[in-house]
């Protein structure tokens, strides 16, 4: 099992930018780092840092379950329900939250300081994310192993596949 780092602080990891200025909807803006992953078990930790007023992740859901700690600063988060109303979640540092496989689709963000959560997922069949454009009509999932290996070639984790 790839461990990448021996350490869950925050100053002594890898980090790696995200921005995708083609988003309008809502400011993407937040770093990760791959903690570590077993591809046999089907799990990967990693941690997530949103920037400073407000920077966003893209438009998910998590289908692998997922256990999550606000490590520092606050995460929030906009679920959107089957009725098509929308769920606002607010975590502070020290909260910990355990979701089931195939959460409910959701906008994620930091408080105005920022934030930085632990995700630890579980996923058998090796899927982690499902990703929607900002119409909420495409989508595209993201597998541990495409994860790890776009972590190996430098490429942002999620990105949207081309058109051919």
């Amino acid at each position: 099992m790839p461990s990448l780092s021996p350490s869950f602080d925050a100053r002594s990891v890898e980090w790696r930018r995200v921005t995708d200025p083609s988003v309008t909807a809502y400011r993407i803006d937040f770093e990760y780092s791959l903690l570590g992953y077993d591809l046999a078990l089907g799990r990967l930790d990693m941690l997530l840092r949103y920037a400073p007023g407000r920077g966003h992740c893209r438009r998910h859901r998590h289908v692998a379950s997922t256990l999550t700690l606000v490590l520092d600063g606050e995460q929030h988060l906009v679920e959107l329900q089957p009725d098509g109303t929308a769920k606002a979640i607010a975590r502070k540092a020290g909260d910990y939250a355990l979701a089931s496989p195939d959460a409910l689709p959701h906008l994620e963000c930091g408080g105005e300081s920022g934030g930085t959560v632990l995700l630890s997922m579980t996923a058998p069949d090796g899927i982690l994310f499902e990703y929607f454009d900002e119409t909420m009509r495409n989508s595209w999932t993201l597998s541990i192993t495409d994860y790890v290996a776009a972590w190996a070639s430098g490429v942002p984790y999620g990105t949207a596949p081309q058109a051919a």
